[in-house]
């Protein structure tokens, strides 16, 4: 039996920060969502952000990066 999966508390509210300012997913973002998914402890105010994050990248709003991280400007 494997250990539940959780997301590191804050984790969420940033990783929708810097994609929401970047408009970039990240290799590592990607990770981050698909422990989000499967998180059965996430509030319904981070749930409700998981699924922003993923309605963007679905409608092509957000671009897709092969590096773990992004560096930008603000």
């Amino acid at each position: 039996m494997s250990a539940p999966i959780q997301v590191l508390p804050g984790a969420i509210a940033e990783l929708f920060a810097q994609v929401s300012v970047s408009g970039v997913i990240t290799l590592a973002d990607r990770y981050g969502l698909m422990a989000a998914v499967f998180d059965e402890s996430l509030s319904d105010e981070e749930r409700h952000a998981v699924n922003r994050i993923l309605r963007a990248a679905c409608r092509g709003q957000l671009k897709f990066v092969n590096e773990i991280s992004a560096e930008f400007n603000a």
